[in-house]
């Protein structure tokens, strides 16, 4: 950590309290427990309520810890001890909240990965974290068995629990059955499919029907406090594989806490559950904030406007965390007119800036506030929120619940003045502790500033005259496609696997829908010159990564431009073809 001398700070860091809401304290006292005990209390309190509804199928507070506990004796049978990583890979679903839970039970640590990342790229979630345990679903199980087998013996998963989406959707494939209606076509065989069980050397590969019937005589003392490490969650960074973020059980229990606040929580809200549950949004904002608040989730497994719009209206929904492609996507649904949104009281999201016209239509015809928010897997989400009862448009919000702000000049380190643009850095207890097994760039990532440690975020932004932070441009070269973030570094160390690729390097072009997407500026070896397509290429990226993360465009050129010292100048590829976007607009 690098200890910086710094002039008295500026007053702009406060001018947010000017506008505080009333109803809201600026900090809190977290509970000191581990995030299992909110599972148990709630529980404890509300037997009886669901807590999880998928599609026509609904889980009581009793039957989700009981399921918990099962699973968890499982675990400690095959061997999960304190601390060890365990890899959890799925869609949402009810086993994702259950697998979850176990895990927390089970004194151990959740690395939650994107379902739609492939075998080349699962490798990586299995041998950075040292897991030796994962609980995946059917559809998925081949490709982590596919990644499974690529690596040495010694670096093999020793267990895994495989599930069927179907496991808990009661009579959705029923004749007759009520959630068979509500189900997108596209998916009753995906979801209703029943896979044979993969075959992995020298692991225990276990259905998820006897995992759930573990003897509680196998469950361990829940030994983990405040400080032990609860989650793993992965994000890319400019260089690299993606690093794990060291969550401990309080980082994520303030922001579940302060996120049940700041919606106004209480038990008898119902919150509709579409963002990813891997990602950290759809894991804090969403899931956990719920269990901590007794309330019920209803859980879409993936996207669809013509559910949503039903689950919104059938089981008034209350609160909706998203992206704003979701928002824009419902609206322009053909049965709109069809859907009751009343129930809803608070409706917000990030990853993505909302468009003006759309947040003004939601507040026009329904008095719907859109409140936009700011935060990275480094911050357990939130480290900024617009408070849903004063929202700007187009706006990160104000500082979240003992989060503290400043905006810094990223080469003096000082802060800049109110209005003036700066990186966004952030100090509070929802900061992650450090990148696993990376303490180069943990220290890189943090300054000691005004007696505080602070994240830098790479993001440049400015603080407005009443305290509310706007995000104005990147320190970091990401593309943002839909929400999810796509580091070039990343896709380019993957492309480099493809023989024909001699060169490549990775830009954002401009999606009517997604907002960016990924474009691959491409020299090839020269044996492969004219014997190798474009959509060839971005056929093999699909088939090797994630599907937000591969090439939907592919430019072959004879070289790549360089700097003296023979670096990609990507920025420069960068500008051109944003100058050519314009142009084709004009």
């Amino acid at each position: 950590m690098t200890s910086i001398s710094l002039p008295a700070s500026p007053a702009s860091h406060l001018l947010h309290y000017k506008v505080w809401p009333k109803r809201l304290p600026r900090s809190i006292t977290a509970p000191a427990t581990s995030l299992w005990h909110n599972l148990a209390v709630s529980a404890l309190r509300f037997p009886d309520k669901p807590a999880l509804v998928f599609f026509n199928s609904v889980l009581t507070y009793r039957e989700v810890m009981q399921q918990a506990e099962g699973l968890a004796a499982t675990l400690a049978r095959m061997g999960v001890k304190k601390g060890d990583r365990v890899v959890l890979n799925m869609q949402n679903c009810p086993q994702w909240v259950i697998s979850h839970f176990a895990i927390l039970r089970a004194n151990a640590v959740v690395v939650p990965v994107n379902p739609m990342n492939r075998a080349e790229e699962l490798k990586h979630y299995i041998l950075d974290p040292d897991a030796k345990f994962a609980i995946t679903s059917a559809d998925l199980a081949p490709e982590l068995a596919k990644a499974n087998a690529q690596l040495l013996p010694a670096q093999r998963l020793t267990g895994l629990i495989v599930t069927h989406y179907r496991e808990t959707m009661g009579d959705a494939f029923d004749d007759g059955g009520s959630g068979k209606a509500l189900m997108p076509q596209a998916w009753a065989q995906w979801l209703g499919t029943q896979y044979p069980l993969p075959e992995l050397d020298g692991c225990t590969v276990m259905h998820w029907a006897d995992a759930l019937v573990g003897d509680a005589s196998d469950l361990p003392v829940h030994s983990v406090g405040p400080q032990d490490l609860a989650v793993l969650p992965y994000t890319s960074g400019t260089t690299g594989l993606p690093k794990g973020c060291m969550h401990t059980h309080a980082s994520i229990m303030h922001n579940a806490v302060s996120t049940a606040l700041w919606g106004s929580g209480n038990f008898e809200n119902v919150i509709l559950s579409v963002v990813p549950m891997f990602h950290i949004t759809g894991m804090v904002s969403v899931l956990h904030a719920t269990i901590y608040s007794g309330s019920t989730l209803v859980i879409m497994p993936r996207w669809d406007r013509e559910l949503a719009g039903h689950l919104i209206s059938h089981w008034r929904v209350t609160h909706w965390t998203n992206i704003p492609t979701m928002v824009i996507d419902l609206l322009g649904s053909p049965n709109f007119a069809s859907f009751d949104l009343s129930s809803l009281v608070y409706i917000g999201g990030g990853g993505a800036a909302m468009p003006q016209a759309v947040a003004q239509r939601l507040l026009e015809q329904y008095g719907l506030n859109y409140a936009e928010g700011y935060g990275l897997t480094e911050t357990a989400a939130p480290s900024h929120s617009n408070p849903h009862d004063r929202t700007k448009q187009q706006c990160l919000g104000v500082p979240f619940i003992s989060c503290d702000a400043r905006v810094i000049d990223p080469l003096t380190l000082h802060e800049v003045p109110q209005g003036e643009q700066g990186e966004i850095i952030m100090s509070g207890p929802q900061i992650f502790s450090g990148y696993w097994k990376r303490p180069d760039a943990t220290a890189e990532a943090f300054i000691l500033h005004d007696g505080k440690r602070f994240f830098r975020s790479g993001d440049l932004g400015r603080v407005d005259e009443e305290g509310y932070f706007f995000i104005t441009d990147r320190l970091k070269r990401m593309i943002n496609a839909s929400g999810f973030k796509v580091w070039p570094a990343e896709v380019e160390a993957l492309m480099f696997k493809h023989p024909a690729i001699q060169e490549a390097c990775i830009i954002s072009t401009r999606d009517a829908y997604r907002g960016e997407s990924v474009k691959a500026v491409i020299v090839l070896r020269s044996d492969f010159k004219g014997k190798t397509s474009e959509i060839e290429i971005i056929n093999w990226c699909k088939d090797h990564m994630a599907a937000y993360k591969y090439p939907r465009v592919v430019q072959f050129v004879d070289a790549l431009p360089k700097s003296g010292a023979g670096k990609v100048m990507w920025r420069a590829l960068q500008e051109a073809e944003t100058a050519a976007t314009v142009m084709n607009k004009n």
